[in-house]
């Protein structure tokens, strides 16, 4: 009999994620630390990366590393027990040199859908070993969700062309096509990604630029910062050859904001649908 209990506790578990919740905590990225404090364990932070700028604490904690890179060195100088990584940011050799040393490292494949932002609340909560506070708050965010996306369509507005770049400055740009952050949160917004030949990200061309012809071009607010301002881009060669570039139609937006897919979801929504409908 007390076998049989055992067992059980162990299955439960196993099936729960029963971890300790954890002390010492490093991000690696902006959507998993807005996650993390947003279930409560934001003081739990000892490092993040250099996307990590929501909320505004975030940005005085110390950085793992000056760029996405990271390295084993740099991780264990915090002293973490618990480490959460996007998919793709940690090497395989990182990840066997954190488990030799028993430093518990959590990767999530996080999906950029209404769907998906939910079960990473879940997951980063289960992770966390707080799988009921992430079930009130996957619950809550869900609602909103549901209001966001009911108020995008009751809106009934044309749909819209939009096209996104991403520039940090004149030497890097490129534009979203399918299956991007950028092209999901287009979506719910209530409008068309003007790129459909490709998926996710591309360098920038005037040629396709004038092709797509978007109603409005979307950037973030650093990017279009680093172009210098409207006023420069529209002066981009191909610009004026556009719709939203004879209407002056350039948007810029947090971010953060945009892409994390997580608890900020449904302002996301709501923010981007805003700009469009102007």
């Amino acid at each position: 009999m007390k076998r049989e209990l055992f067992l059980t506790f162990l299955m439960g578990c196993i099936i729960s994620s029963c971890y300790a919740i954890p002390n010492r905590i490093i991000t690696l990225s902006g959507a998993l630390t807005e996650t993390v404090d947003a279930l409560g364990l934001g003081a739990k932070l000892v490092a993040t990366d250099v996307t990590s700028i929501y909320p505004a604490y975030v940005k005085q904690l110390p950085r793992v590393s000056r760029n996405r890179s990271v390295s084993t060195e740099g991780l264990l100088s915090f002293a973490p027990d618990l480490i959460l990584a996007p998919k793709g940011h940690v090497s395989k050799e990182i990840q066997h040199q954190l488990k030799a040393t028993g430093i518990r490292l959590v990767i999530f494949d996080q999906q950029y859908s209404s769907r998906g932002a939910i079960e990473f609340i879940q997951s980063v909560a289960d992770a966390l070993g707080i799988p009921e506070k992430g079930k009130i708050l996957a619950q809550k965010t869900e609602r909103r969700l549901q209001a966001a996306i009911a108020a995008v369509k009751a809106s009934k507005q044309v749909k819209k062309k939009v096209l996104f770049i991403y520039a940090r400055g004149t030497g890097t740009m490129s534009v979203a096509g399918k299956g991007s952050s950028i092209d999901a949160i287009i979506r719910l917004a209530g409008a068309e990604n003007a790129i459909q030949e490709f998926s996710d990200f591309k360098p920038y061309t005037t040629e396709a630029m004038v092709r797509a012809n978007p109603d409005i071009i979307l950037m973030f607010d650093f990017g279009l910062s680093s172009l210098g301002g409207k006023a420069s881009v529209l002066k981009m060669p191909g610009i004026k050859l556009t719709k939203a570039g004879k209407n002056e139609r350039i948007i810029d937006m947090d971010g953060q904001l945009l892409t994390n897919f997580t608890v900020r979801l449904p302002d996301a929504i709501l923010a981007l649908h805003k700009e469009l409908v102007k």
